[in-house]
């Protein structure tokens, strides 16, 4: 199941997407190609999956932000048993 995603903003500054996955979904292994900041909307848990196999659970709480650097290569599935709510902020 793939999750969802729905830009609201996309101009010379900022690329910005609400995403949105239900129980299992993933958005697909990517890589980001700018550094960003990641808005949860929801309290839930996270499953990275990451290059060589490895798998992280994260919990992450609404409101609690988090940045991250261009490079980071995952596909982030939601670990929970209730839809998974976040905003992701991509600096041009």
């Amino acid at each position: 199941m793939e999750a969802t995603s729905t830009v609201q903003v996309d101009n010379e500054q900022v690329v910005v997407t609400e995403w949105r996955l239900a129980p299992g979904a993933g958005t697909g292994f990517h890589v980001h190609e700018r550094d960003y900041v990641v808005i949860p909307l929801t309290t839930g848990v996270l499953r990275l999956e990451e290059p060589g196999g490895v798998v992280r659970e994260v919990p992450l709480m609404a409101g609690a932000s988090y940045a991250r650097q261009a490079g980071v290569s995952h596909n982030t599935m939601n670990g929970g048993d209730r839809e998974f709510r976040f905003v992701e902020v991509e600096l041009k």
